[in-house]
This record gives C-alpha cells, structure tokens and sequence, in this order.
C-alpha cells in the first residue's frame, strides 16, 4: 500500500503579505488564483483534494474539484497556525515597530511567539494528525492538500523529524507544491516548492 500526499500553499491572498491564521479569511486576489492554475496546469494528477477550510484554499480546491470531477473534503487541523496580535500585520509593519520581538521570534519561534500566539508543538501535532488521517483515508491514492506555508513546514517537520524551531528556515512560496510519499519504508519527501509539476513525474501521475 502506499499513498501520495502533494502539499500546494495557496496562492496570494487579496490584501498582500499578512500574518494571516484562522481568524482571518481573506480570498484569492486574481494573482493568486493565476498561480494556483500555472502550478497545477490543465491536466488533473490527483485522484481526490483535502483543503483547509479557510476561503484561500477551499476556494480553488472547490473550483478544481469540479474541473476534474474531484471529490473535496475539508480538514480543519490542515488550518493555518495562529499568529495572535501579528494577525492581519505585515512582516514589514512588525519590523519597523517591533524589531526586537520579530528578530526573537525568528532566532526560536517556540519560545518566543506573538502575544496570543498559538503555541507551535501543539500546532505541530495537530497537522501531524492531520496528515496521518489524510493517509489513512486515501490509500493507494494520489491525493492534493491545499493549505498554507506554516501547515506545510510542520508537514515537513513531521516527516523529516526536525523540531518546531528549524520550521522558519524552510521557504514556502504562494502556489508552491511539496510531495510525500507513504509507503513500506515509511514517509519520504520526495521534492518541495515547485512552482509547478515536474516534467519527470507528469508521466506516474
């Protein structure tokens, strides 16, 4: 048996780069929703969709599913982390005012999160549920998860074995796709944040 998990963040949002959790639910911007077609391209590689239930994803996992015929289910662990009182901030906005904090949180986001933060390690072990489910779920299936950069870096951090403080130093683009593959020698990451599929790996999808 075995299962393949393709994470893609999803494209930008209307209102630009925000610290953006669950309590805010902006959609797509028209560039958003162009990177999300570009990554995925005309051809359906998938066999169902799981998406985070916020609009951003569930958007464009909607609009796929019925261009292919695709089921879509929503997982609500797959939501984004919570970012307390940097949400709807701008990475920009928090430096110019808060320099100290946003260089600390940088140095050891565990120990140092944003007042009213979700903690990480908890956040962690909700996506790690998440995605054991996921693969549970839909074995032998080729499955698209469309969530956000904080749910694919602790995937990856689960997979990879690596402690909540090393997450930041991974980059997730808007759009940009990770794939997993669980089979009988475990969980494997096989590429990650691509902007679109690999021309190798269209012909087993």
């Amino acid at each position: 048996m075995s299962c393949r998990l393709d994470f893609i963040r999803h494209g930008e949002p209307e209102g630009g780069r925000l610290y953006r959790g669950a309590s805010i639910d902006d959609p797509l911007s028209d560039k958003g929703w162009r990177q999300m077609w570009q990554t995925v391209g005309e051809d359906n590689h998938w066999d169902c969709i799981v998406s985070s239930p916020l609009q951003r994803c569930h958007g464009f996992a909607l609009a796929l599913g019925e261009k292919h015929g695709l089921p879509v289910a929503i997982e609500k662990d797959f939501r984004e982390v919570g970012f307390g009182s940097w949400e709807g901030r701008s990475p920009a906005d928090i430096q110019q005012h808060c320099p100290g904090d946003y260089a600390a949180f940088y140095g050891d986001p565990v120990r140092n999160r944003p007042p009213g933060a979700e903690d990480l390690p908890d956040f962690g072990r909700r996506v790690a549920r998440a995605f054991e489910a996921t693969a549970q779920a839909c074995p032998d299936q080729r499955v698209l998860v469309v969530a956000h950069a904080g749910v694919i870096r602790a995937a990856l951090g689960h997979v990879m074995q690596a402690p909540p403080q090393a997450w930041y130093r991974v980059k997730v683009d808007n759009a940009g796709l990770s794939r997993f593959l669980l089979d009988e020698k475990g969980k494997q990451l096989v590429f990650h944040n691509l902007p679109r599929l690999p021309q190798e790996t269209l012909a087993g999808c």
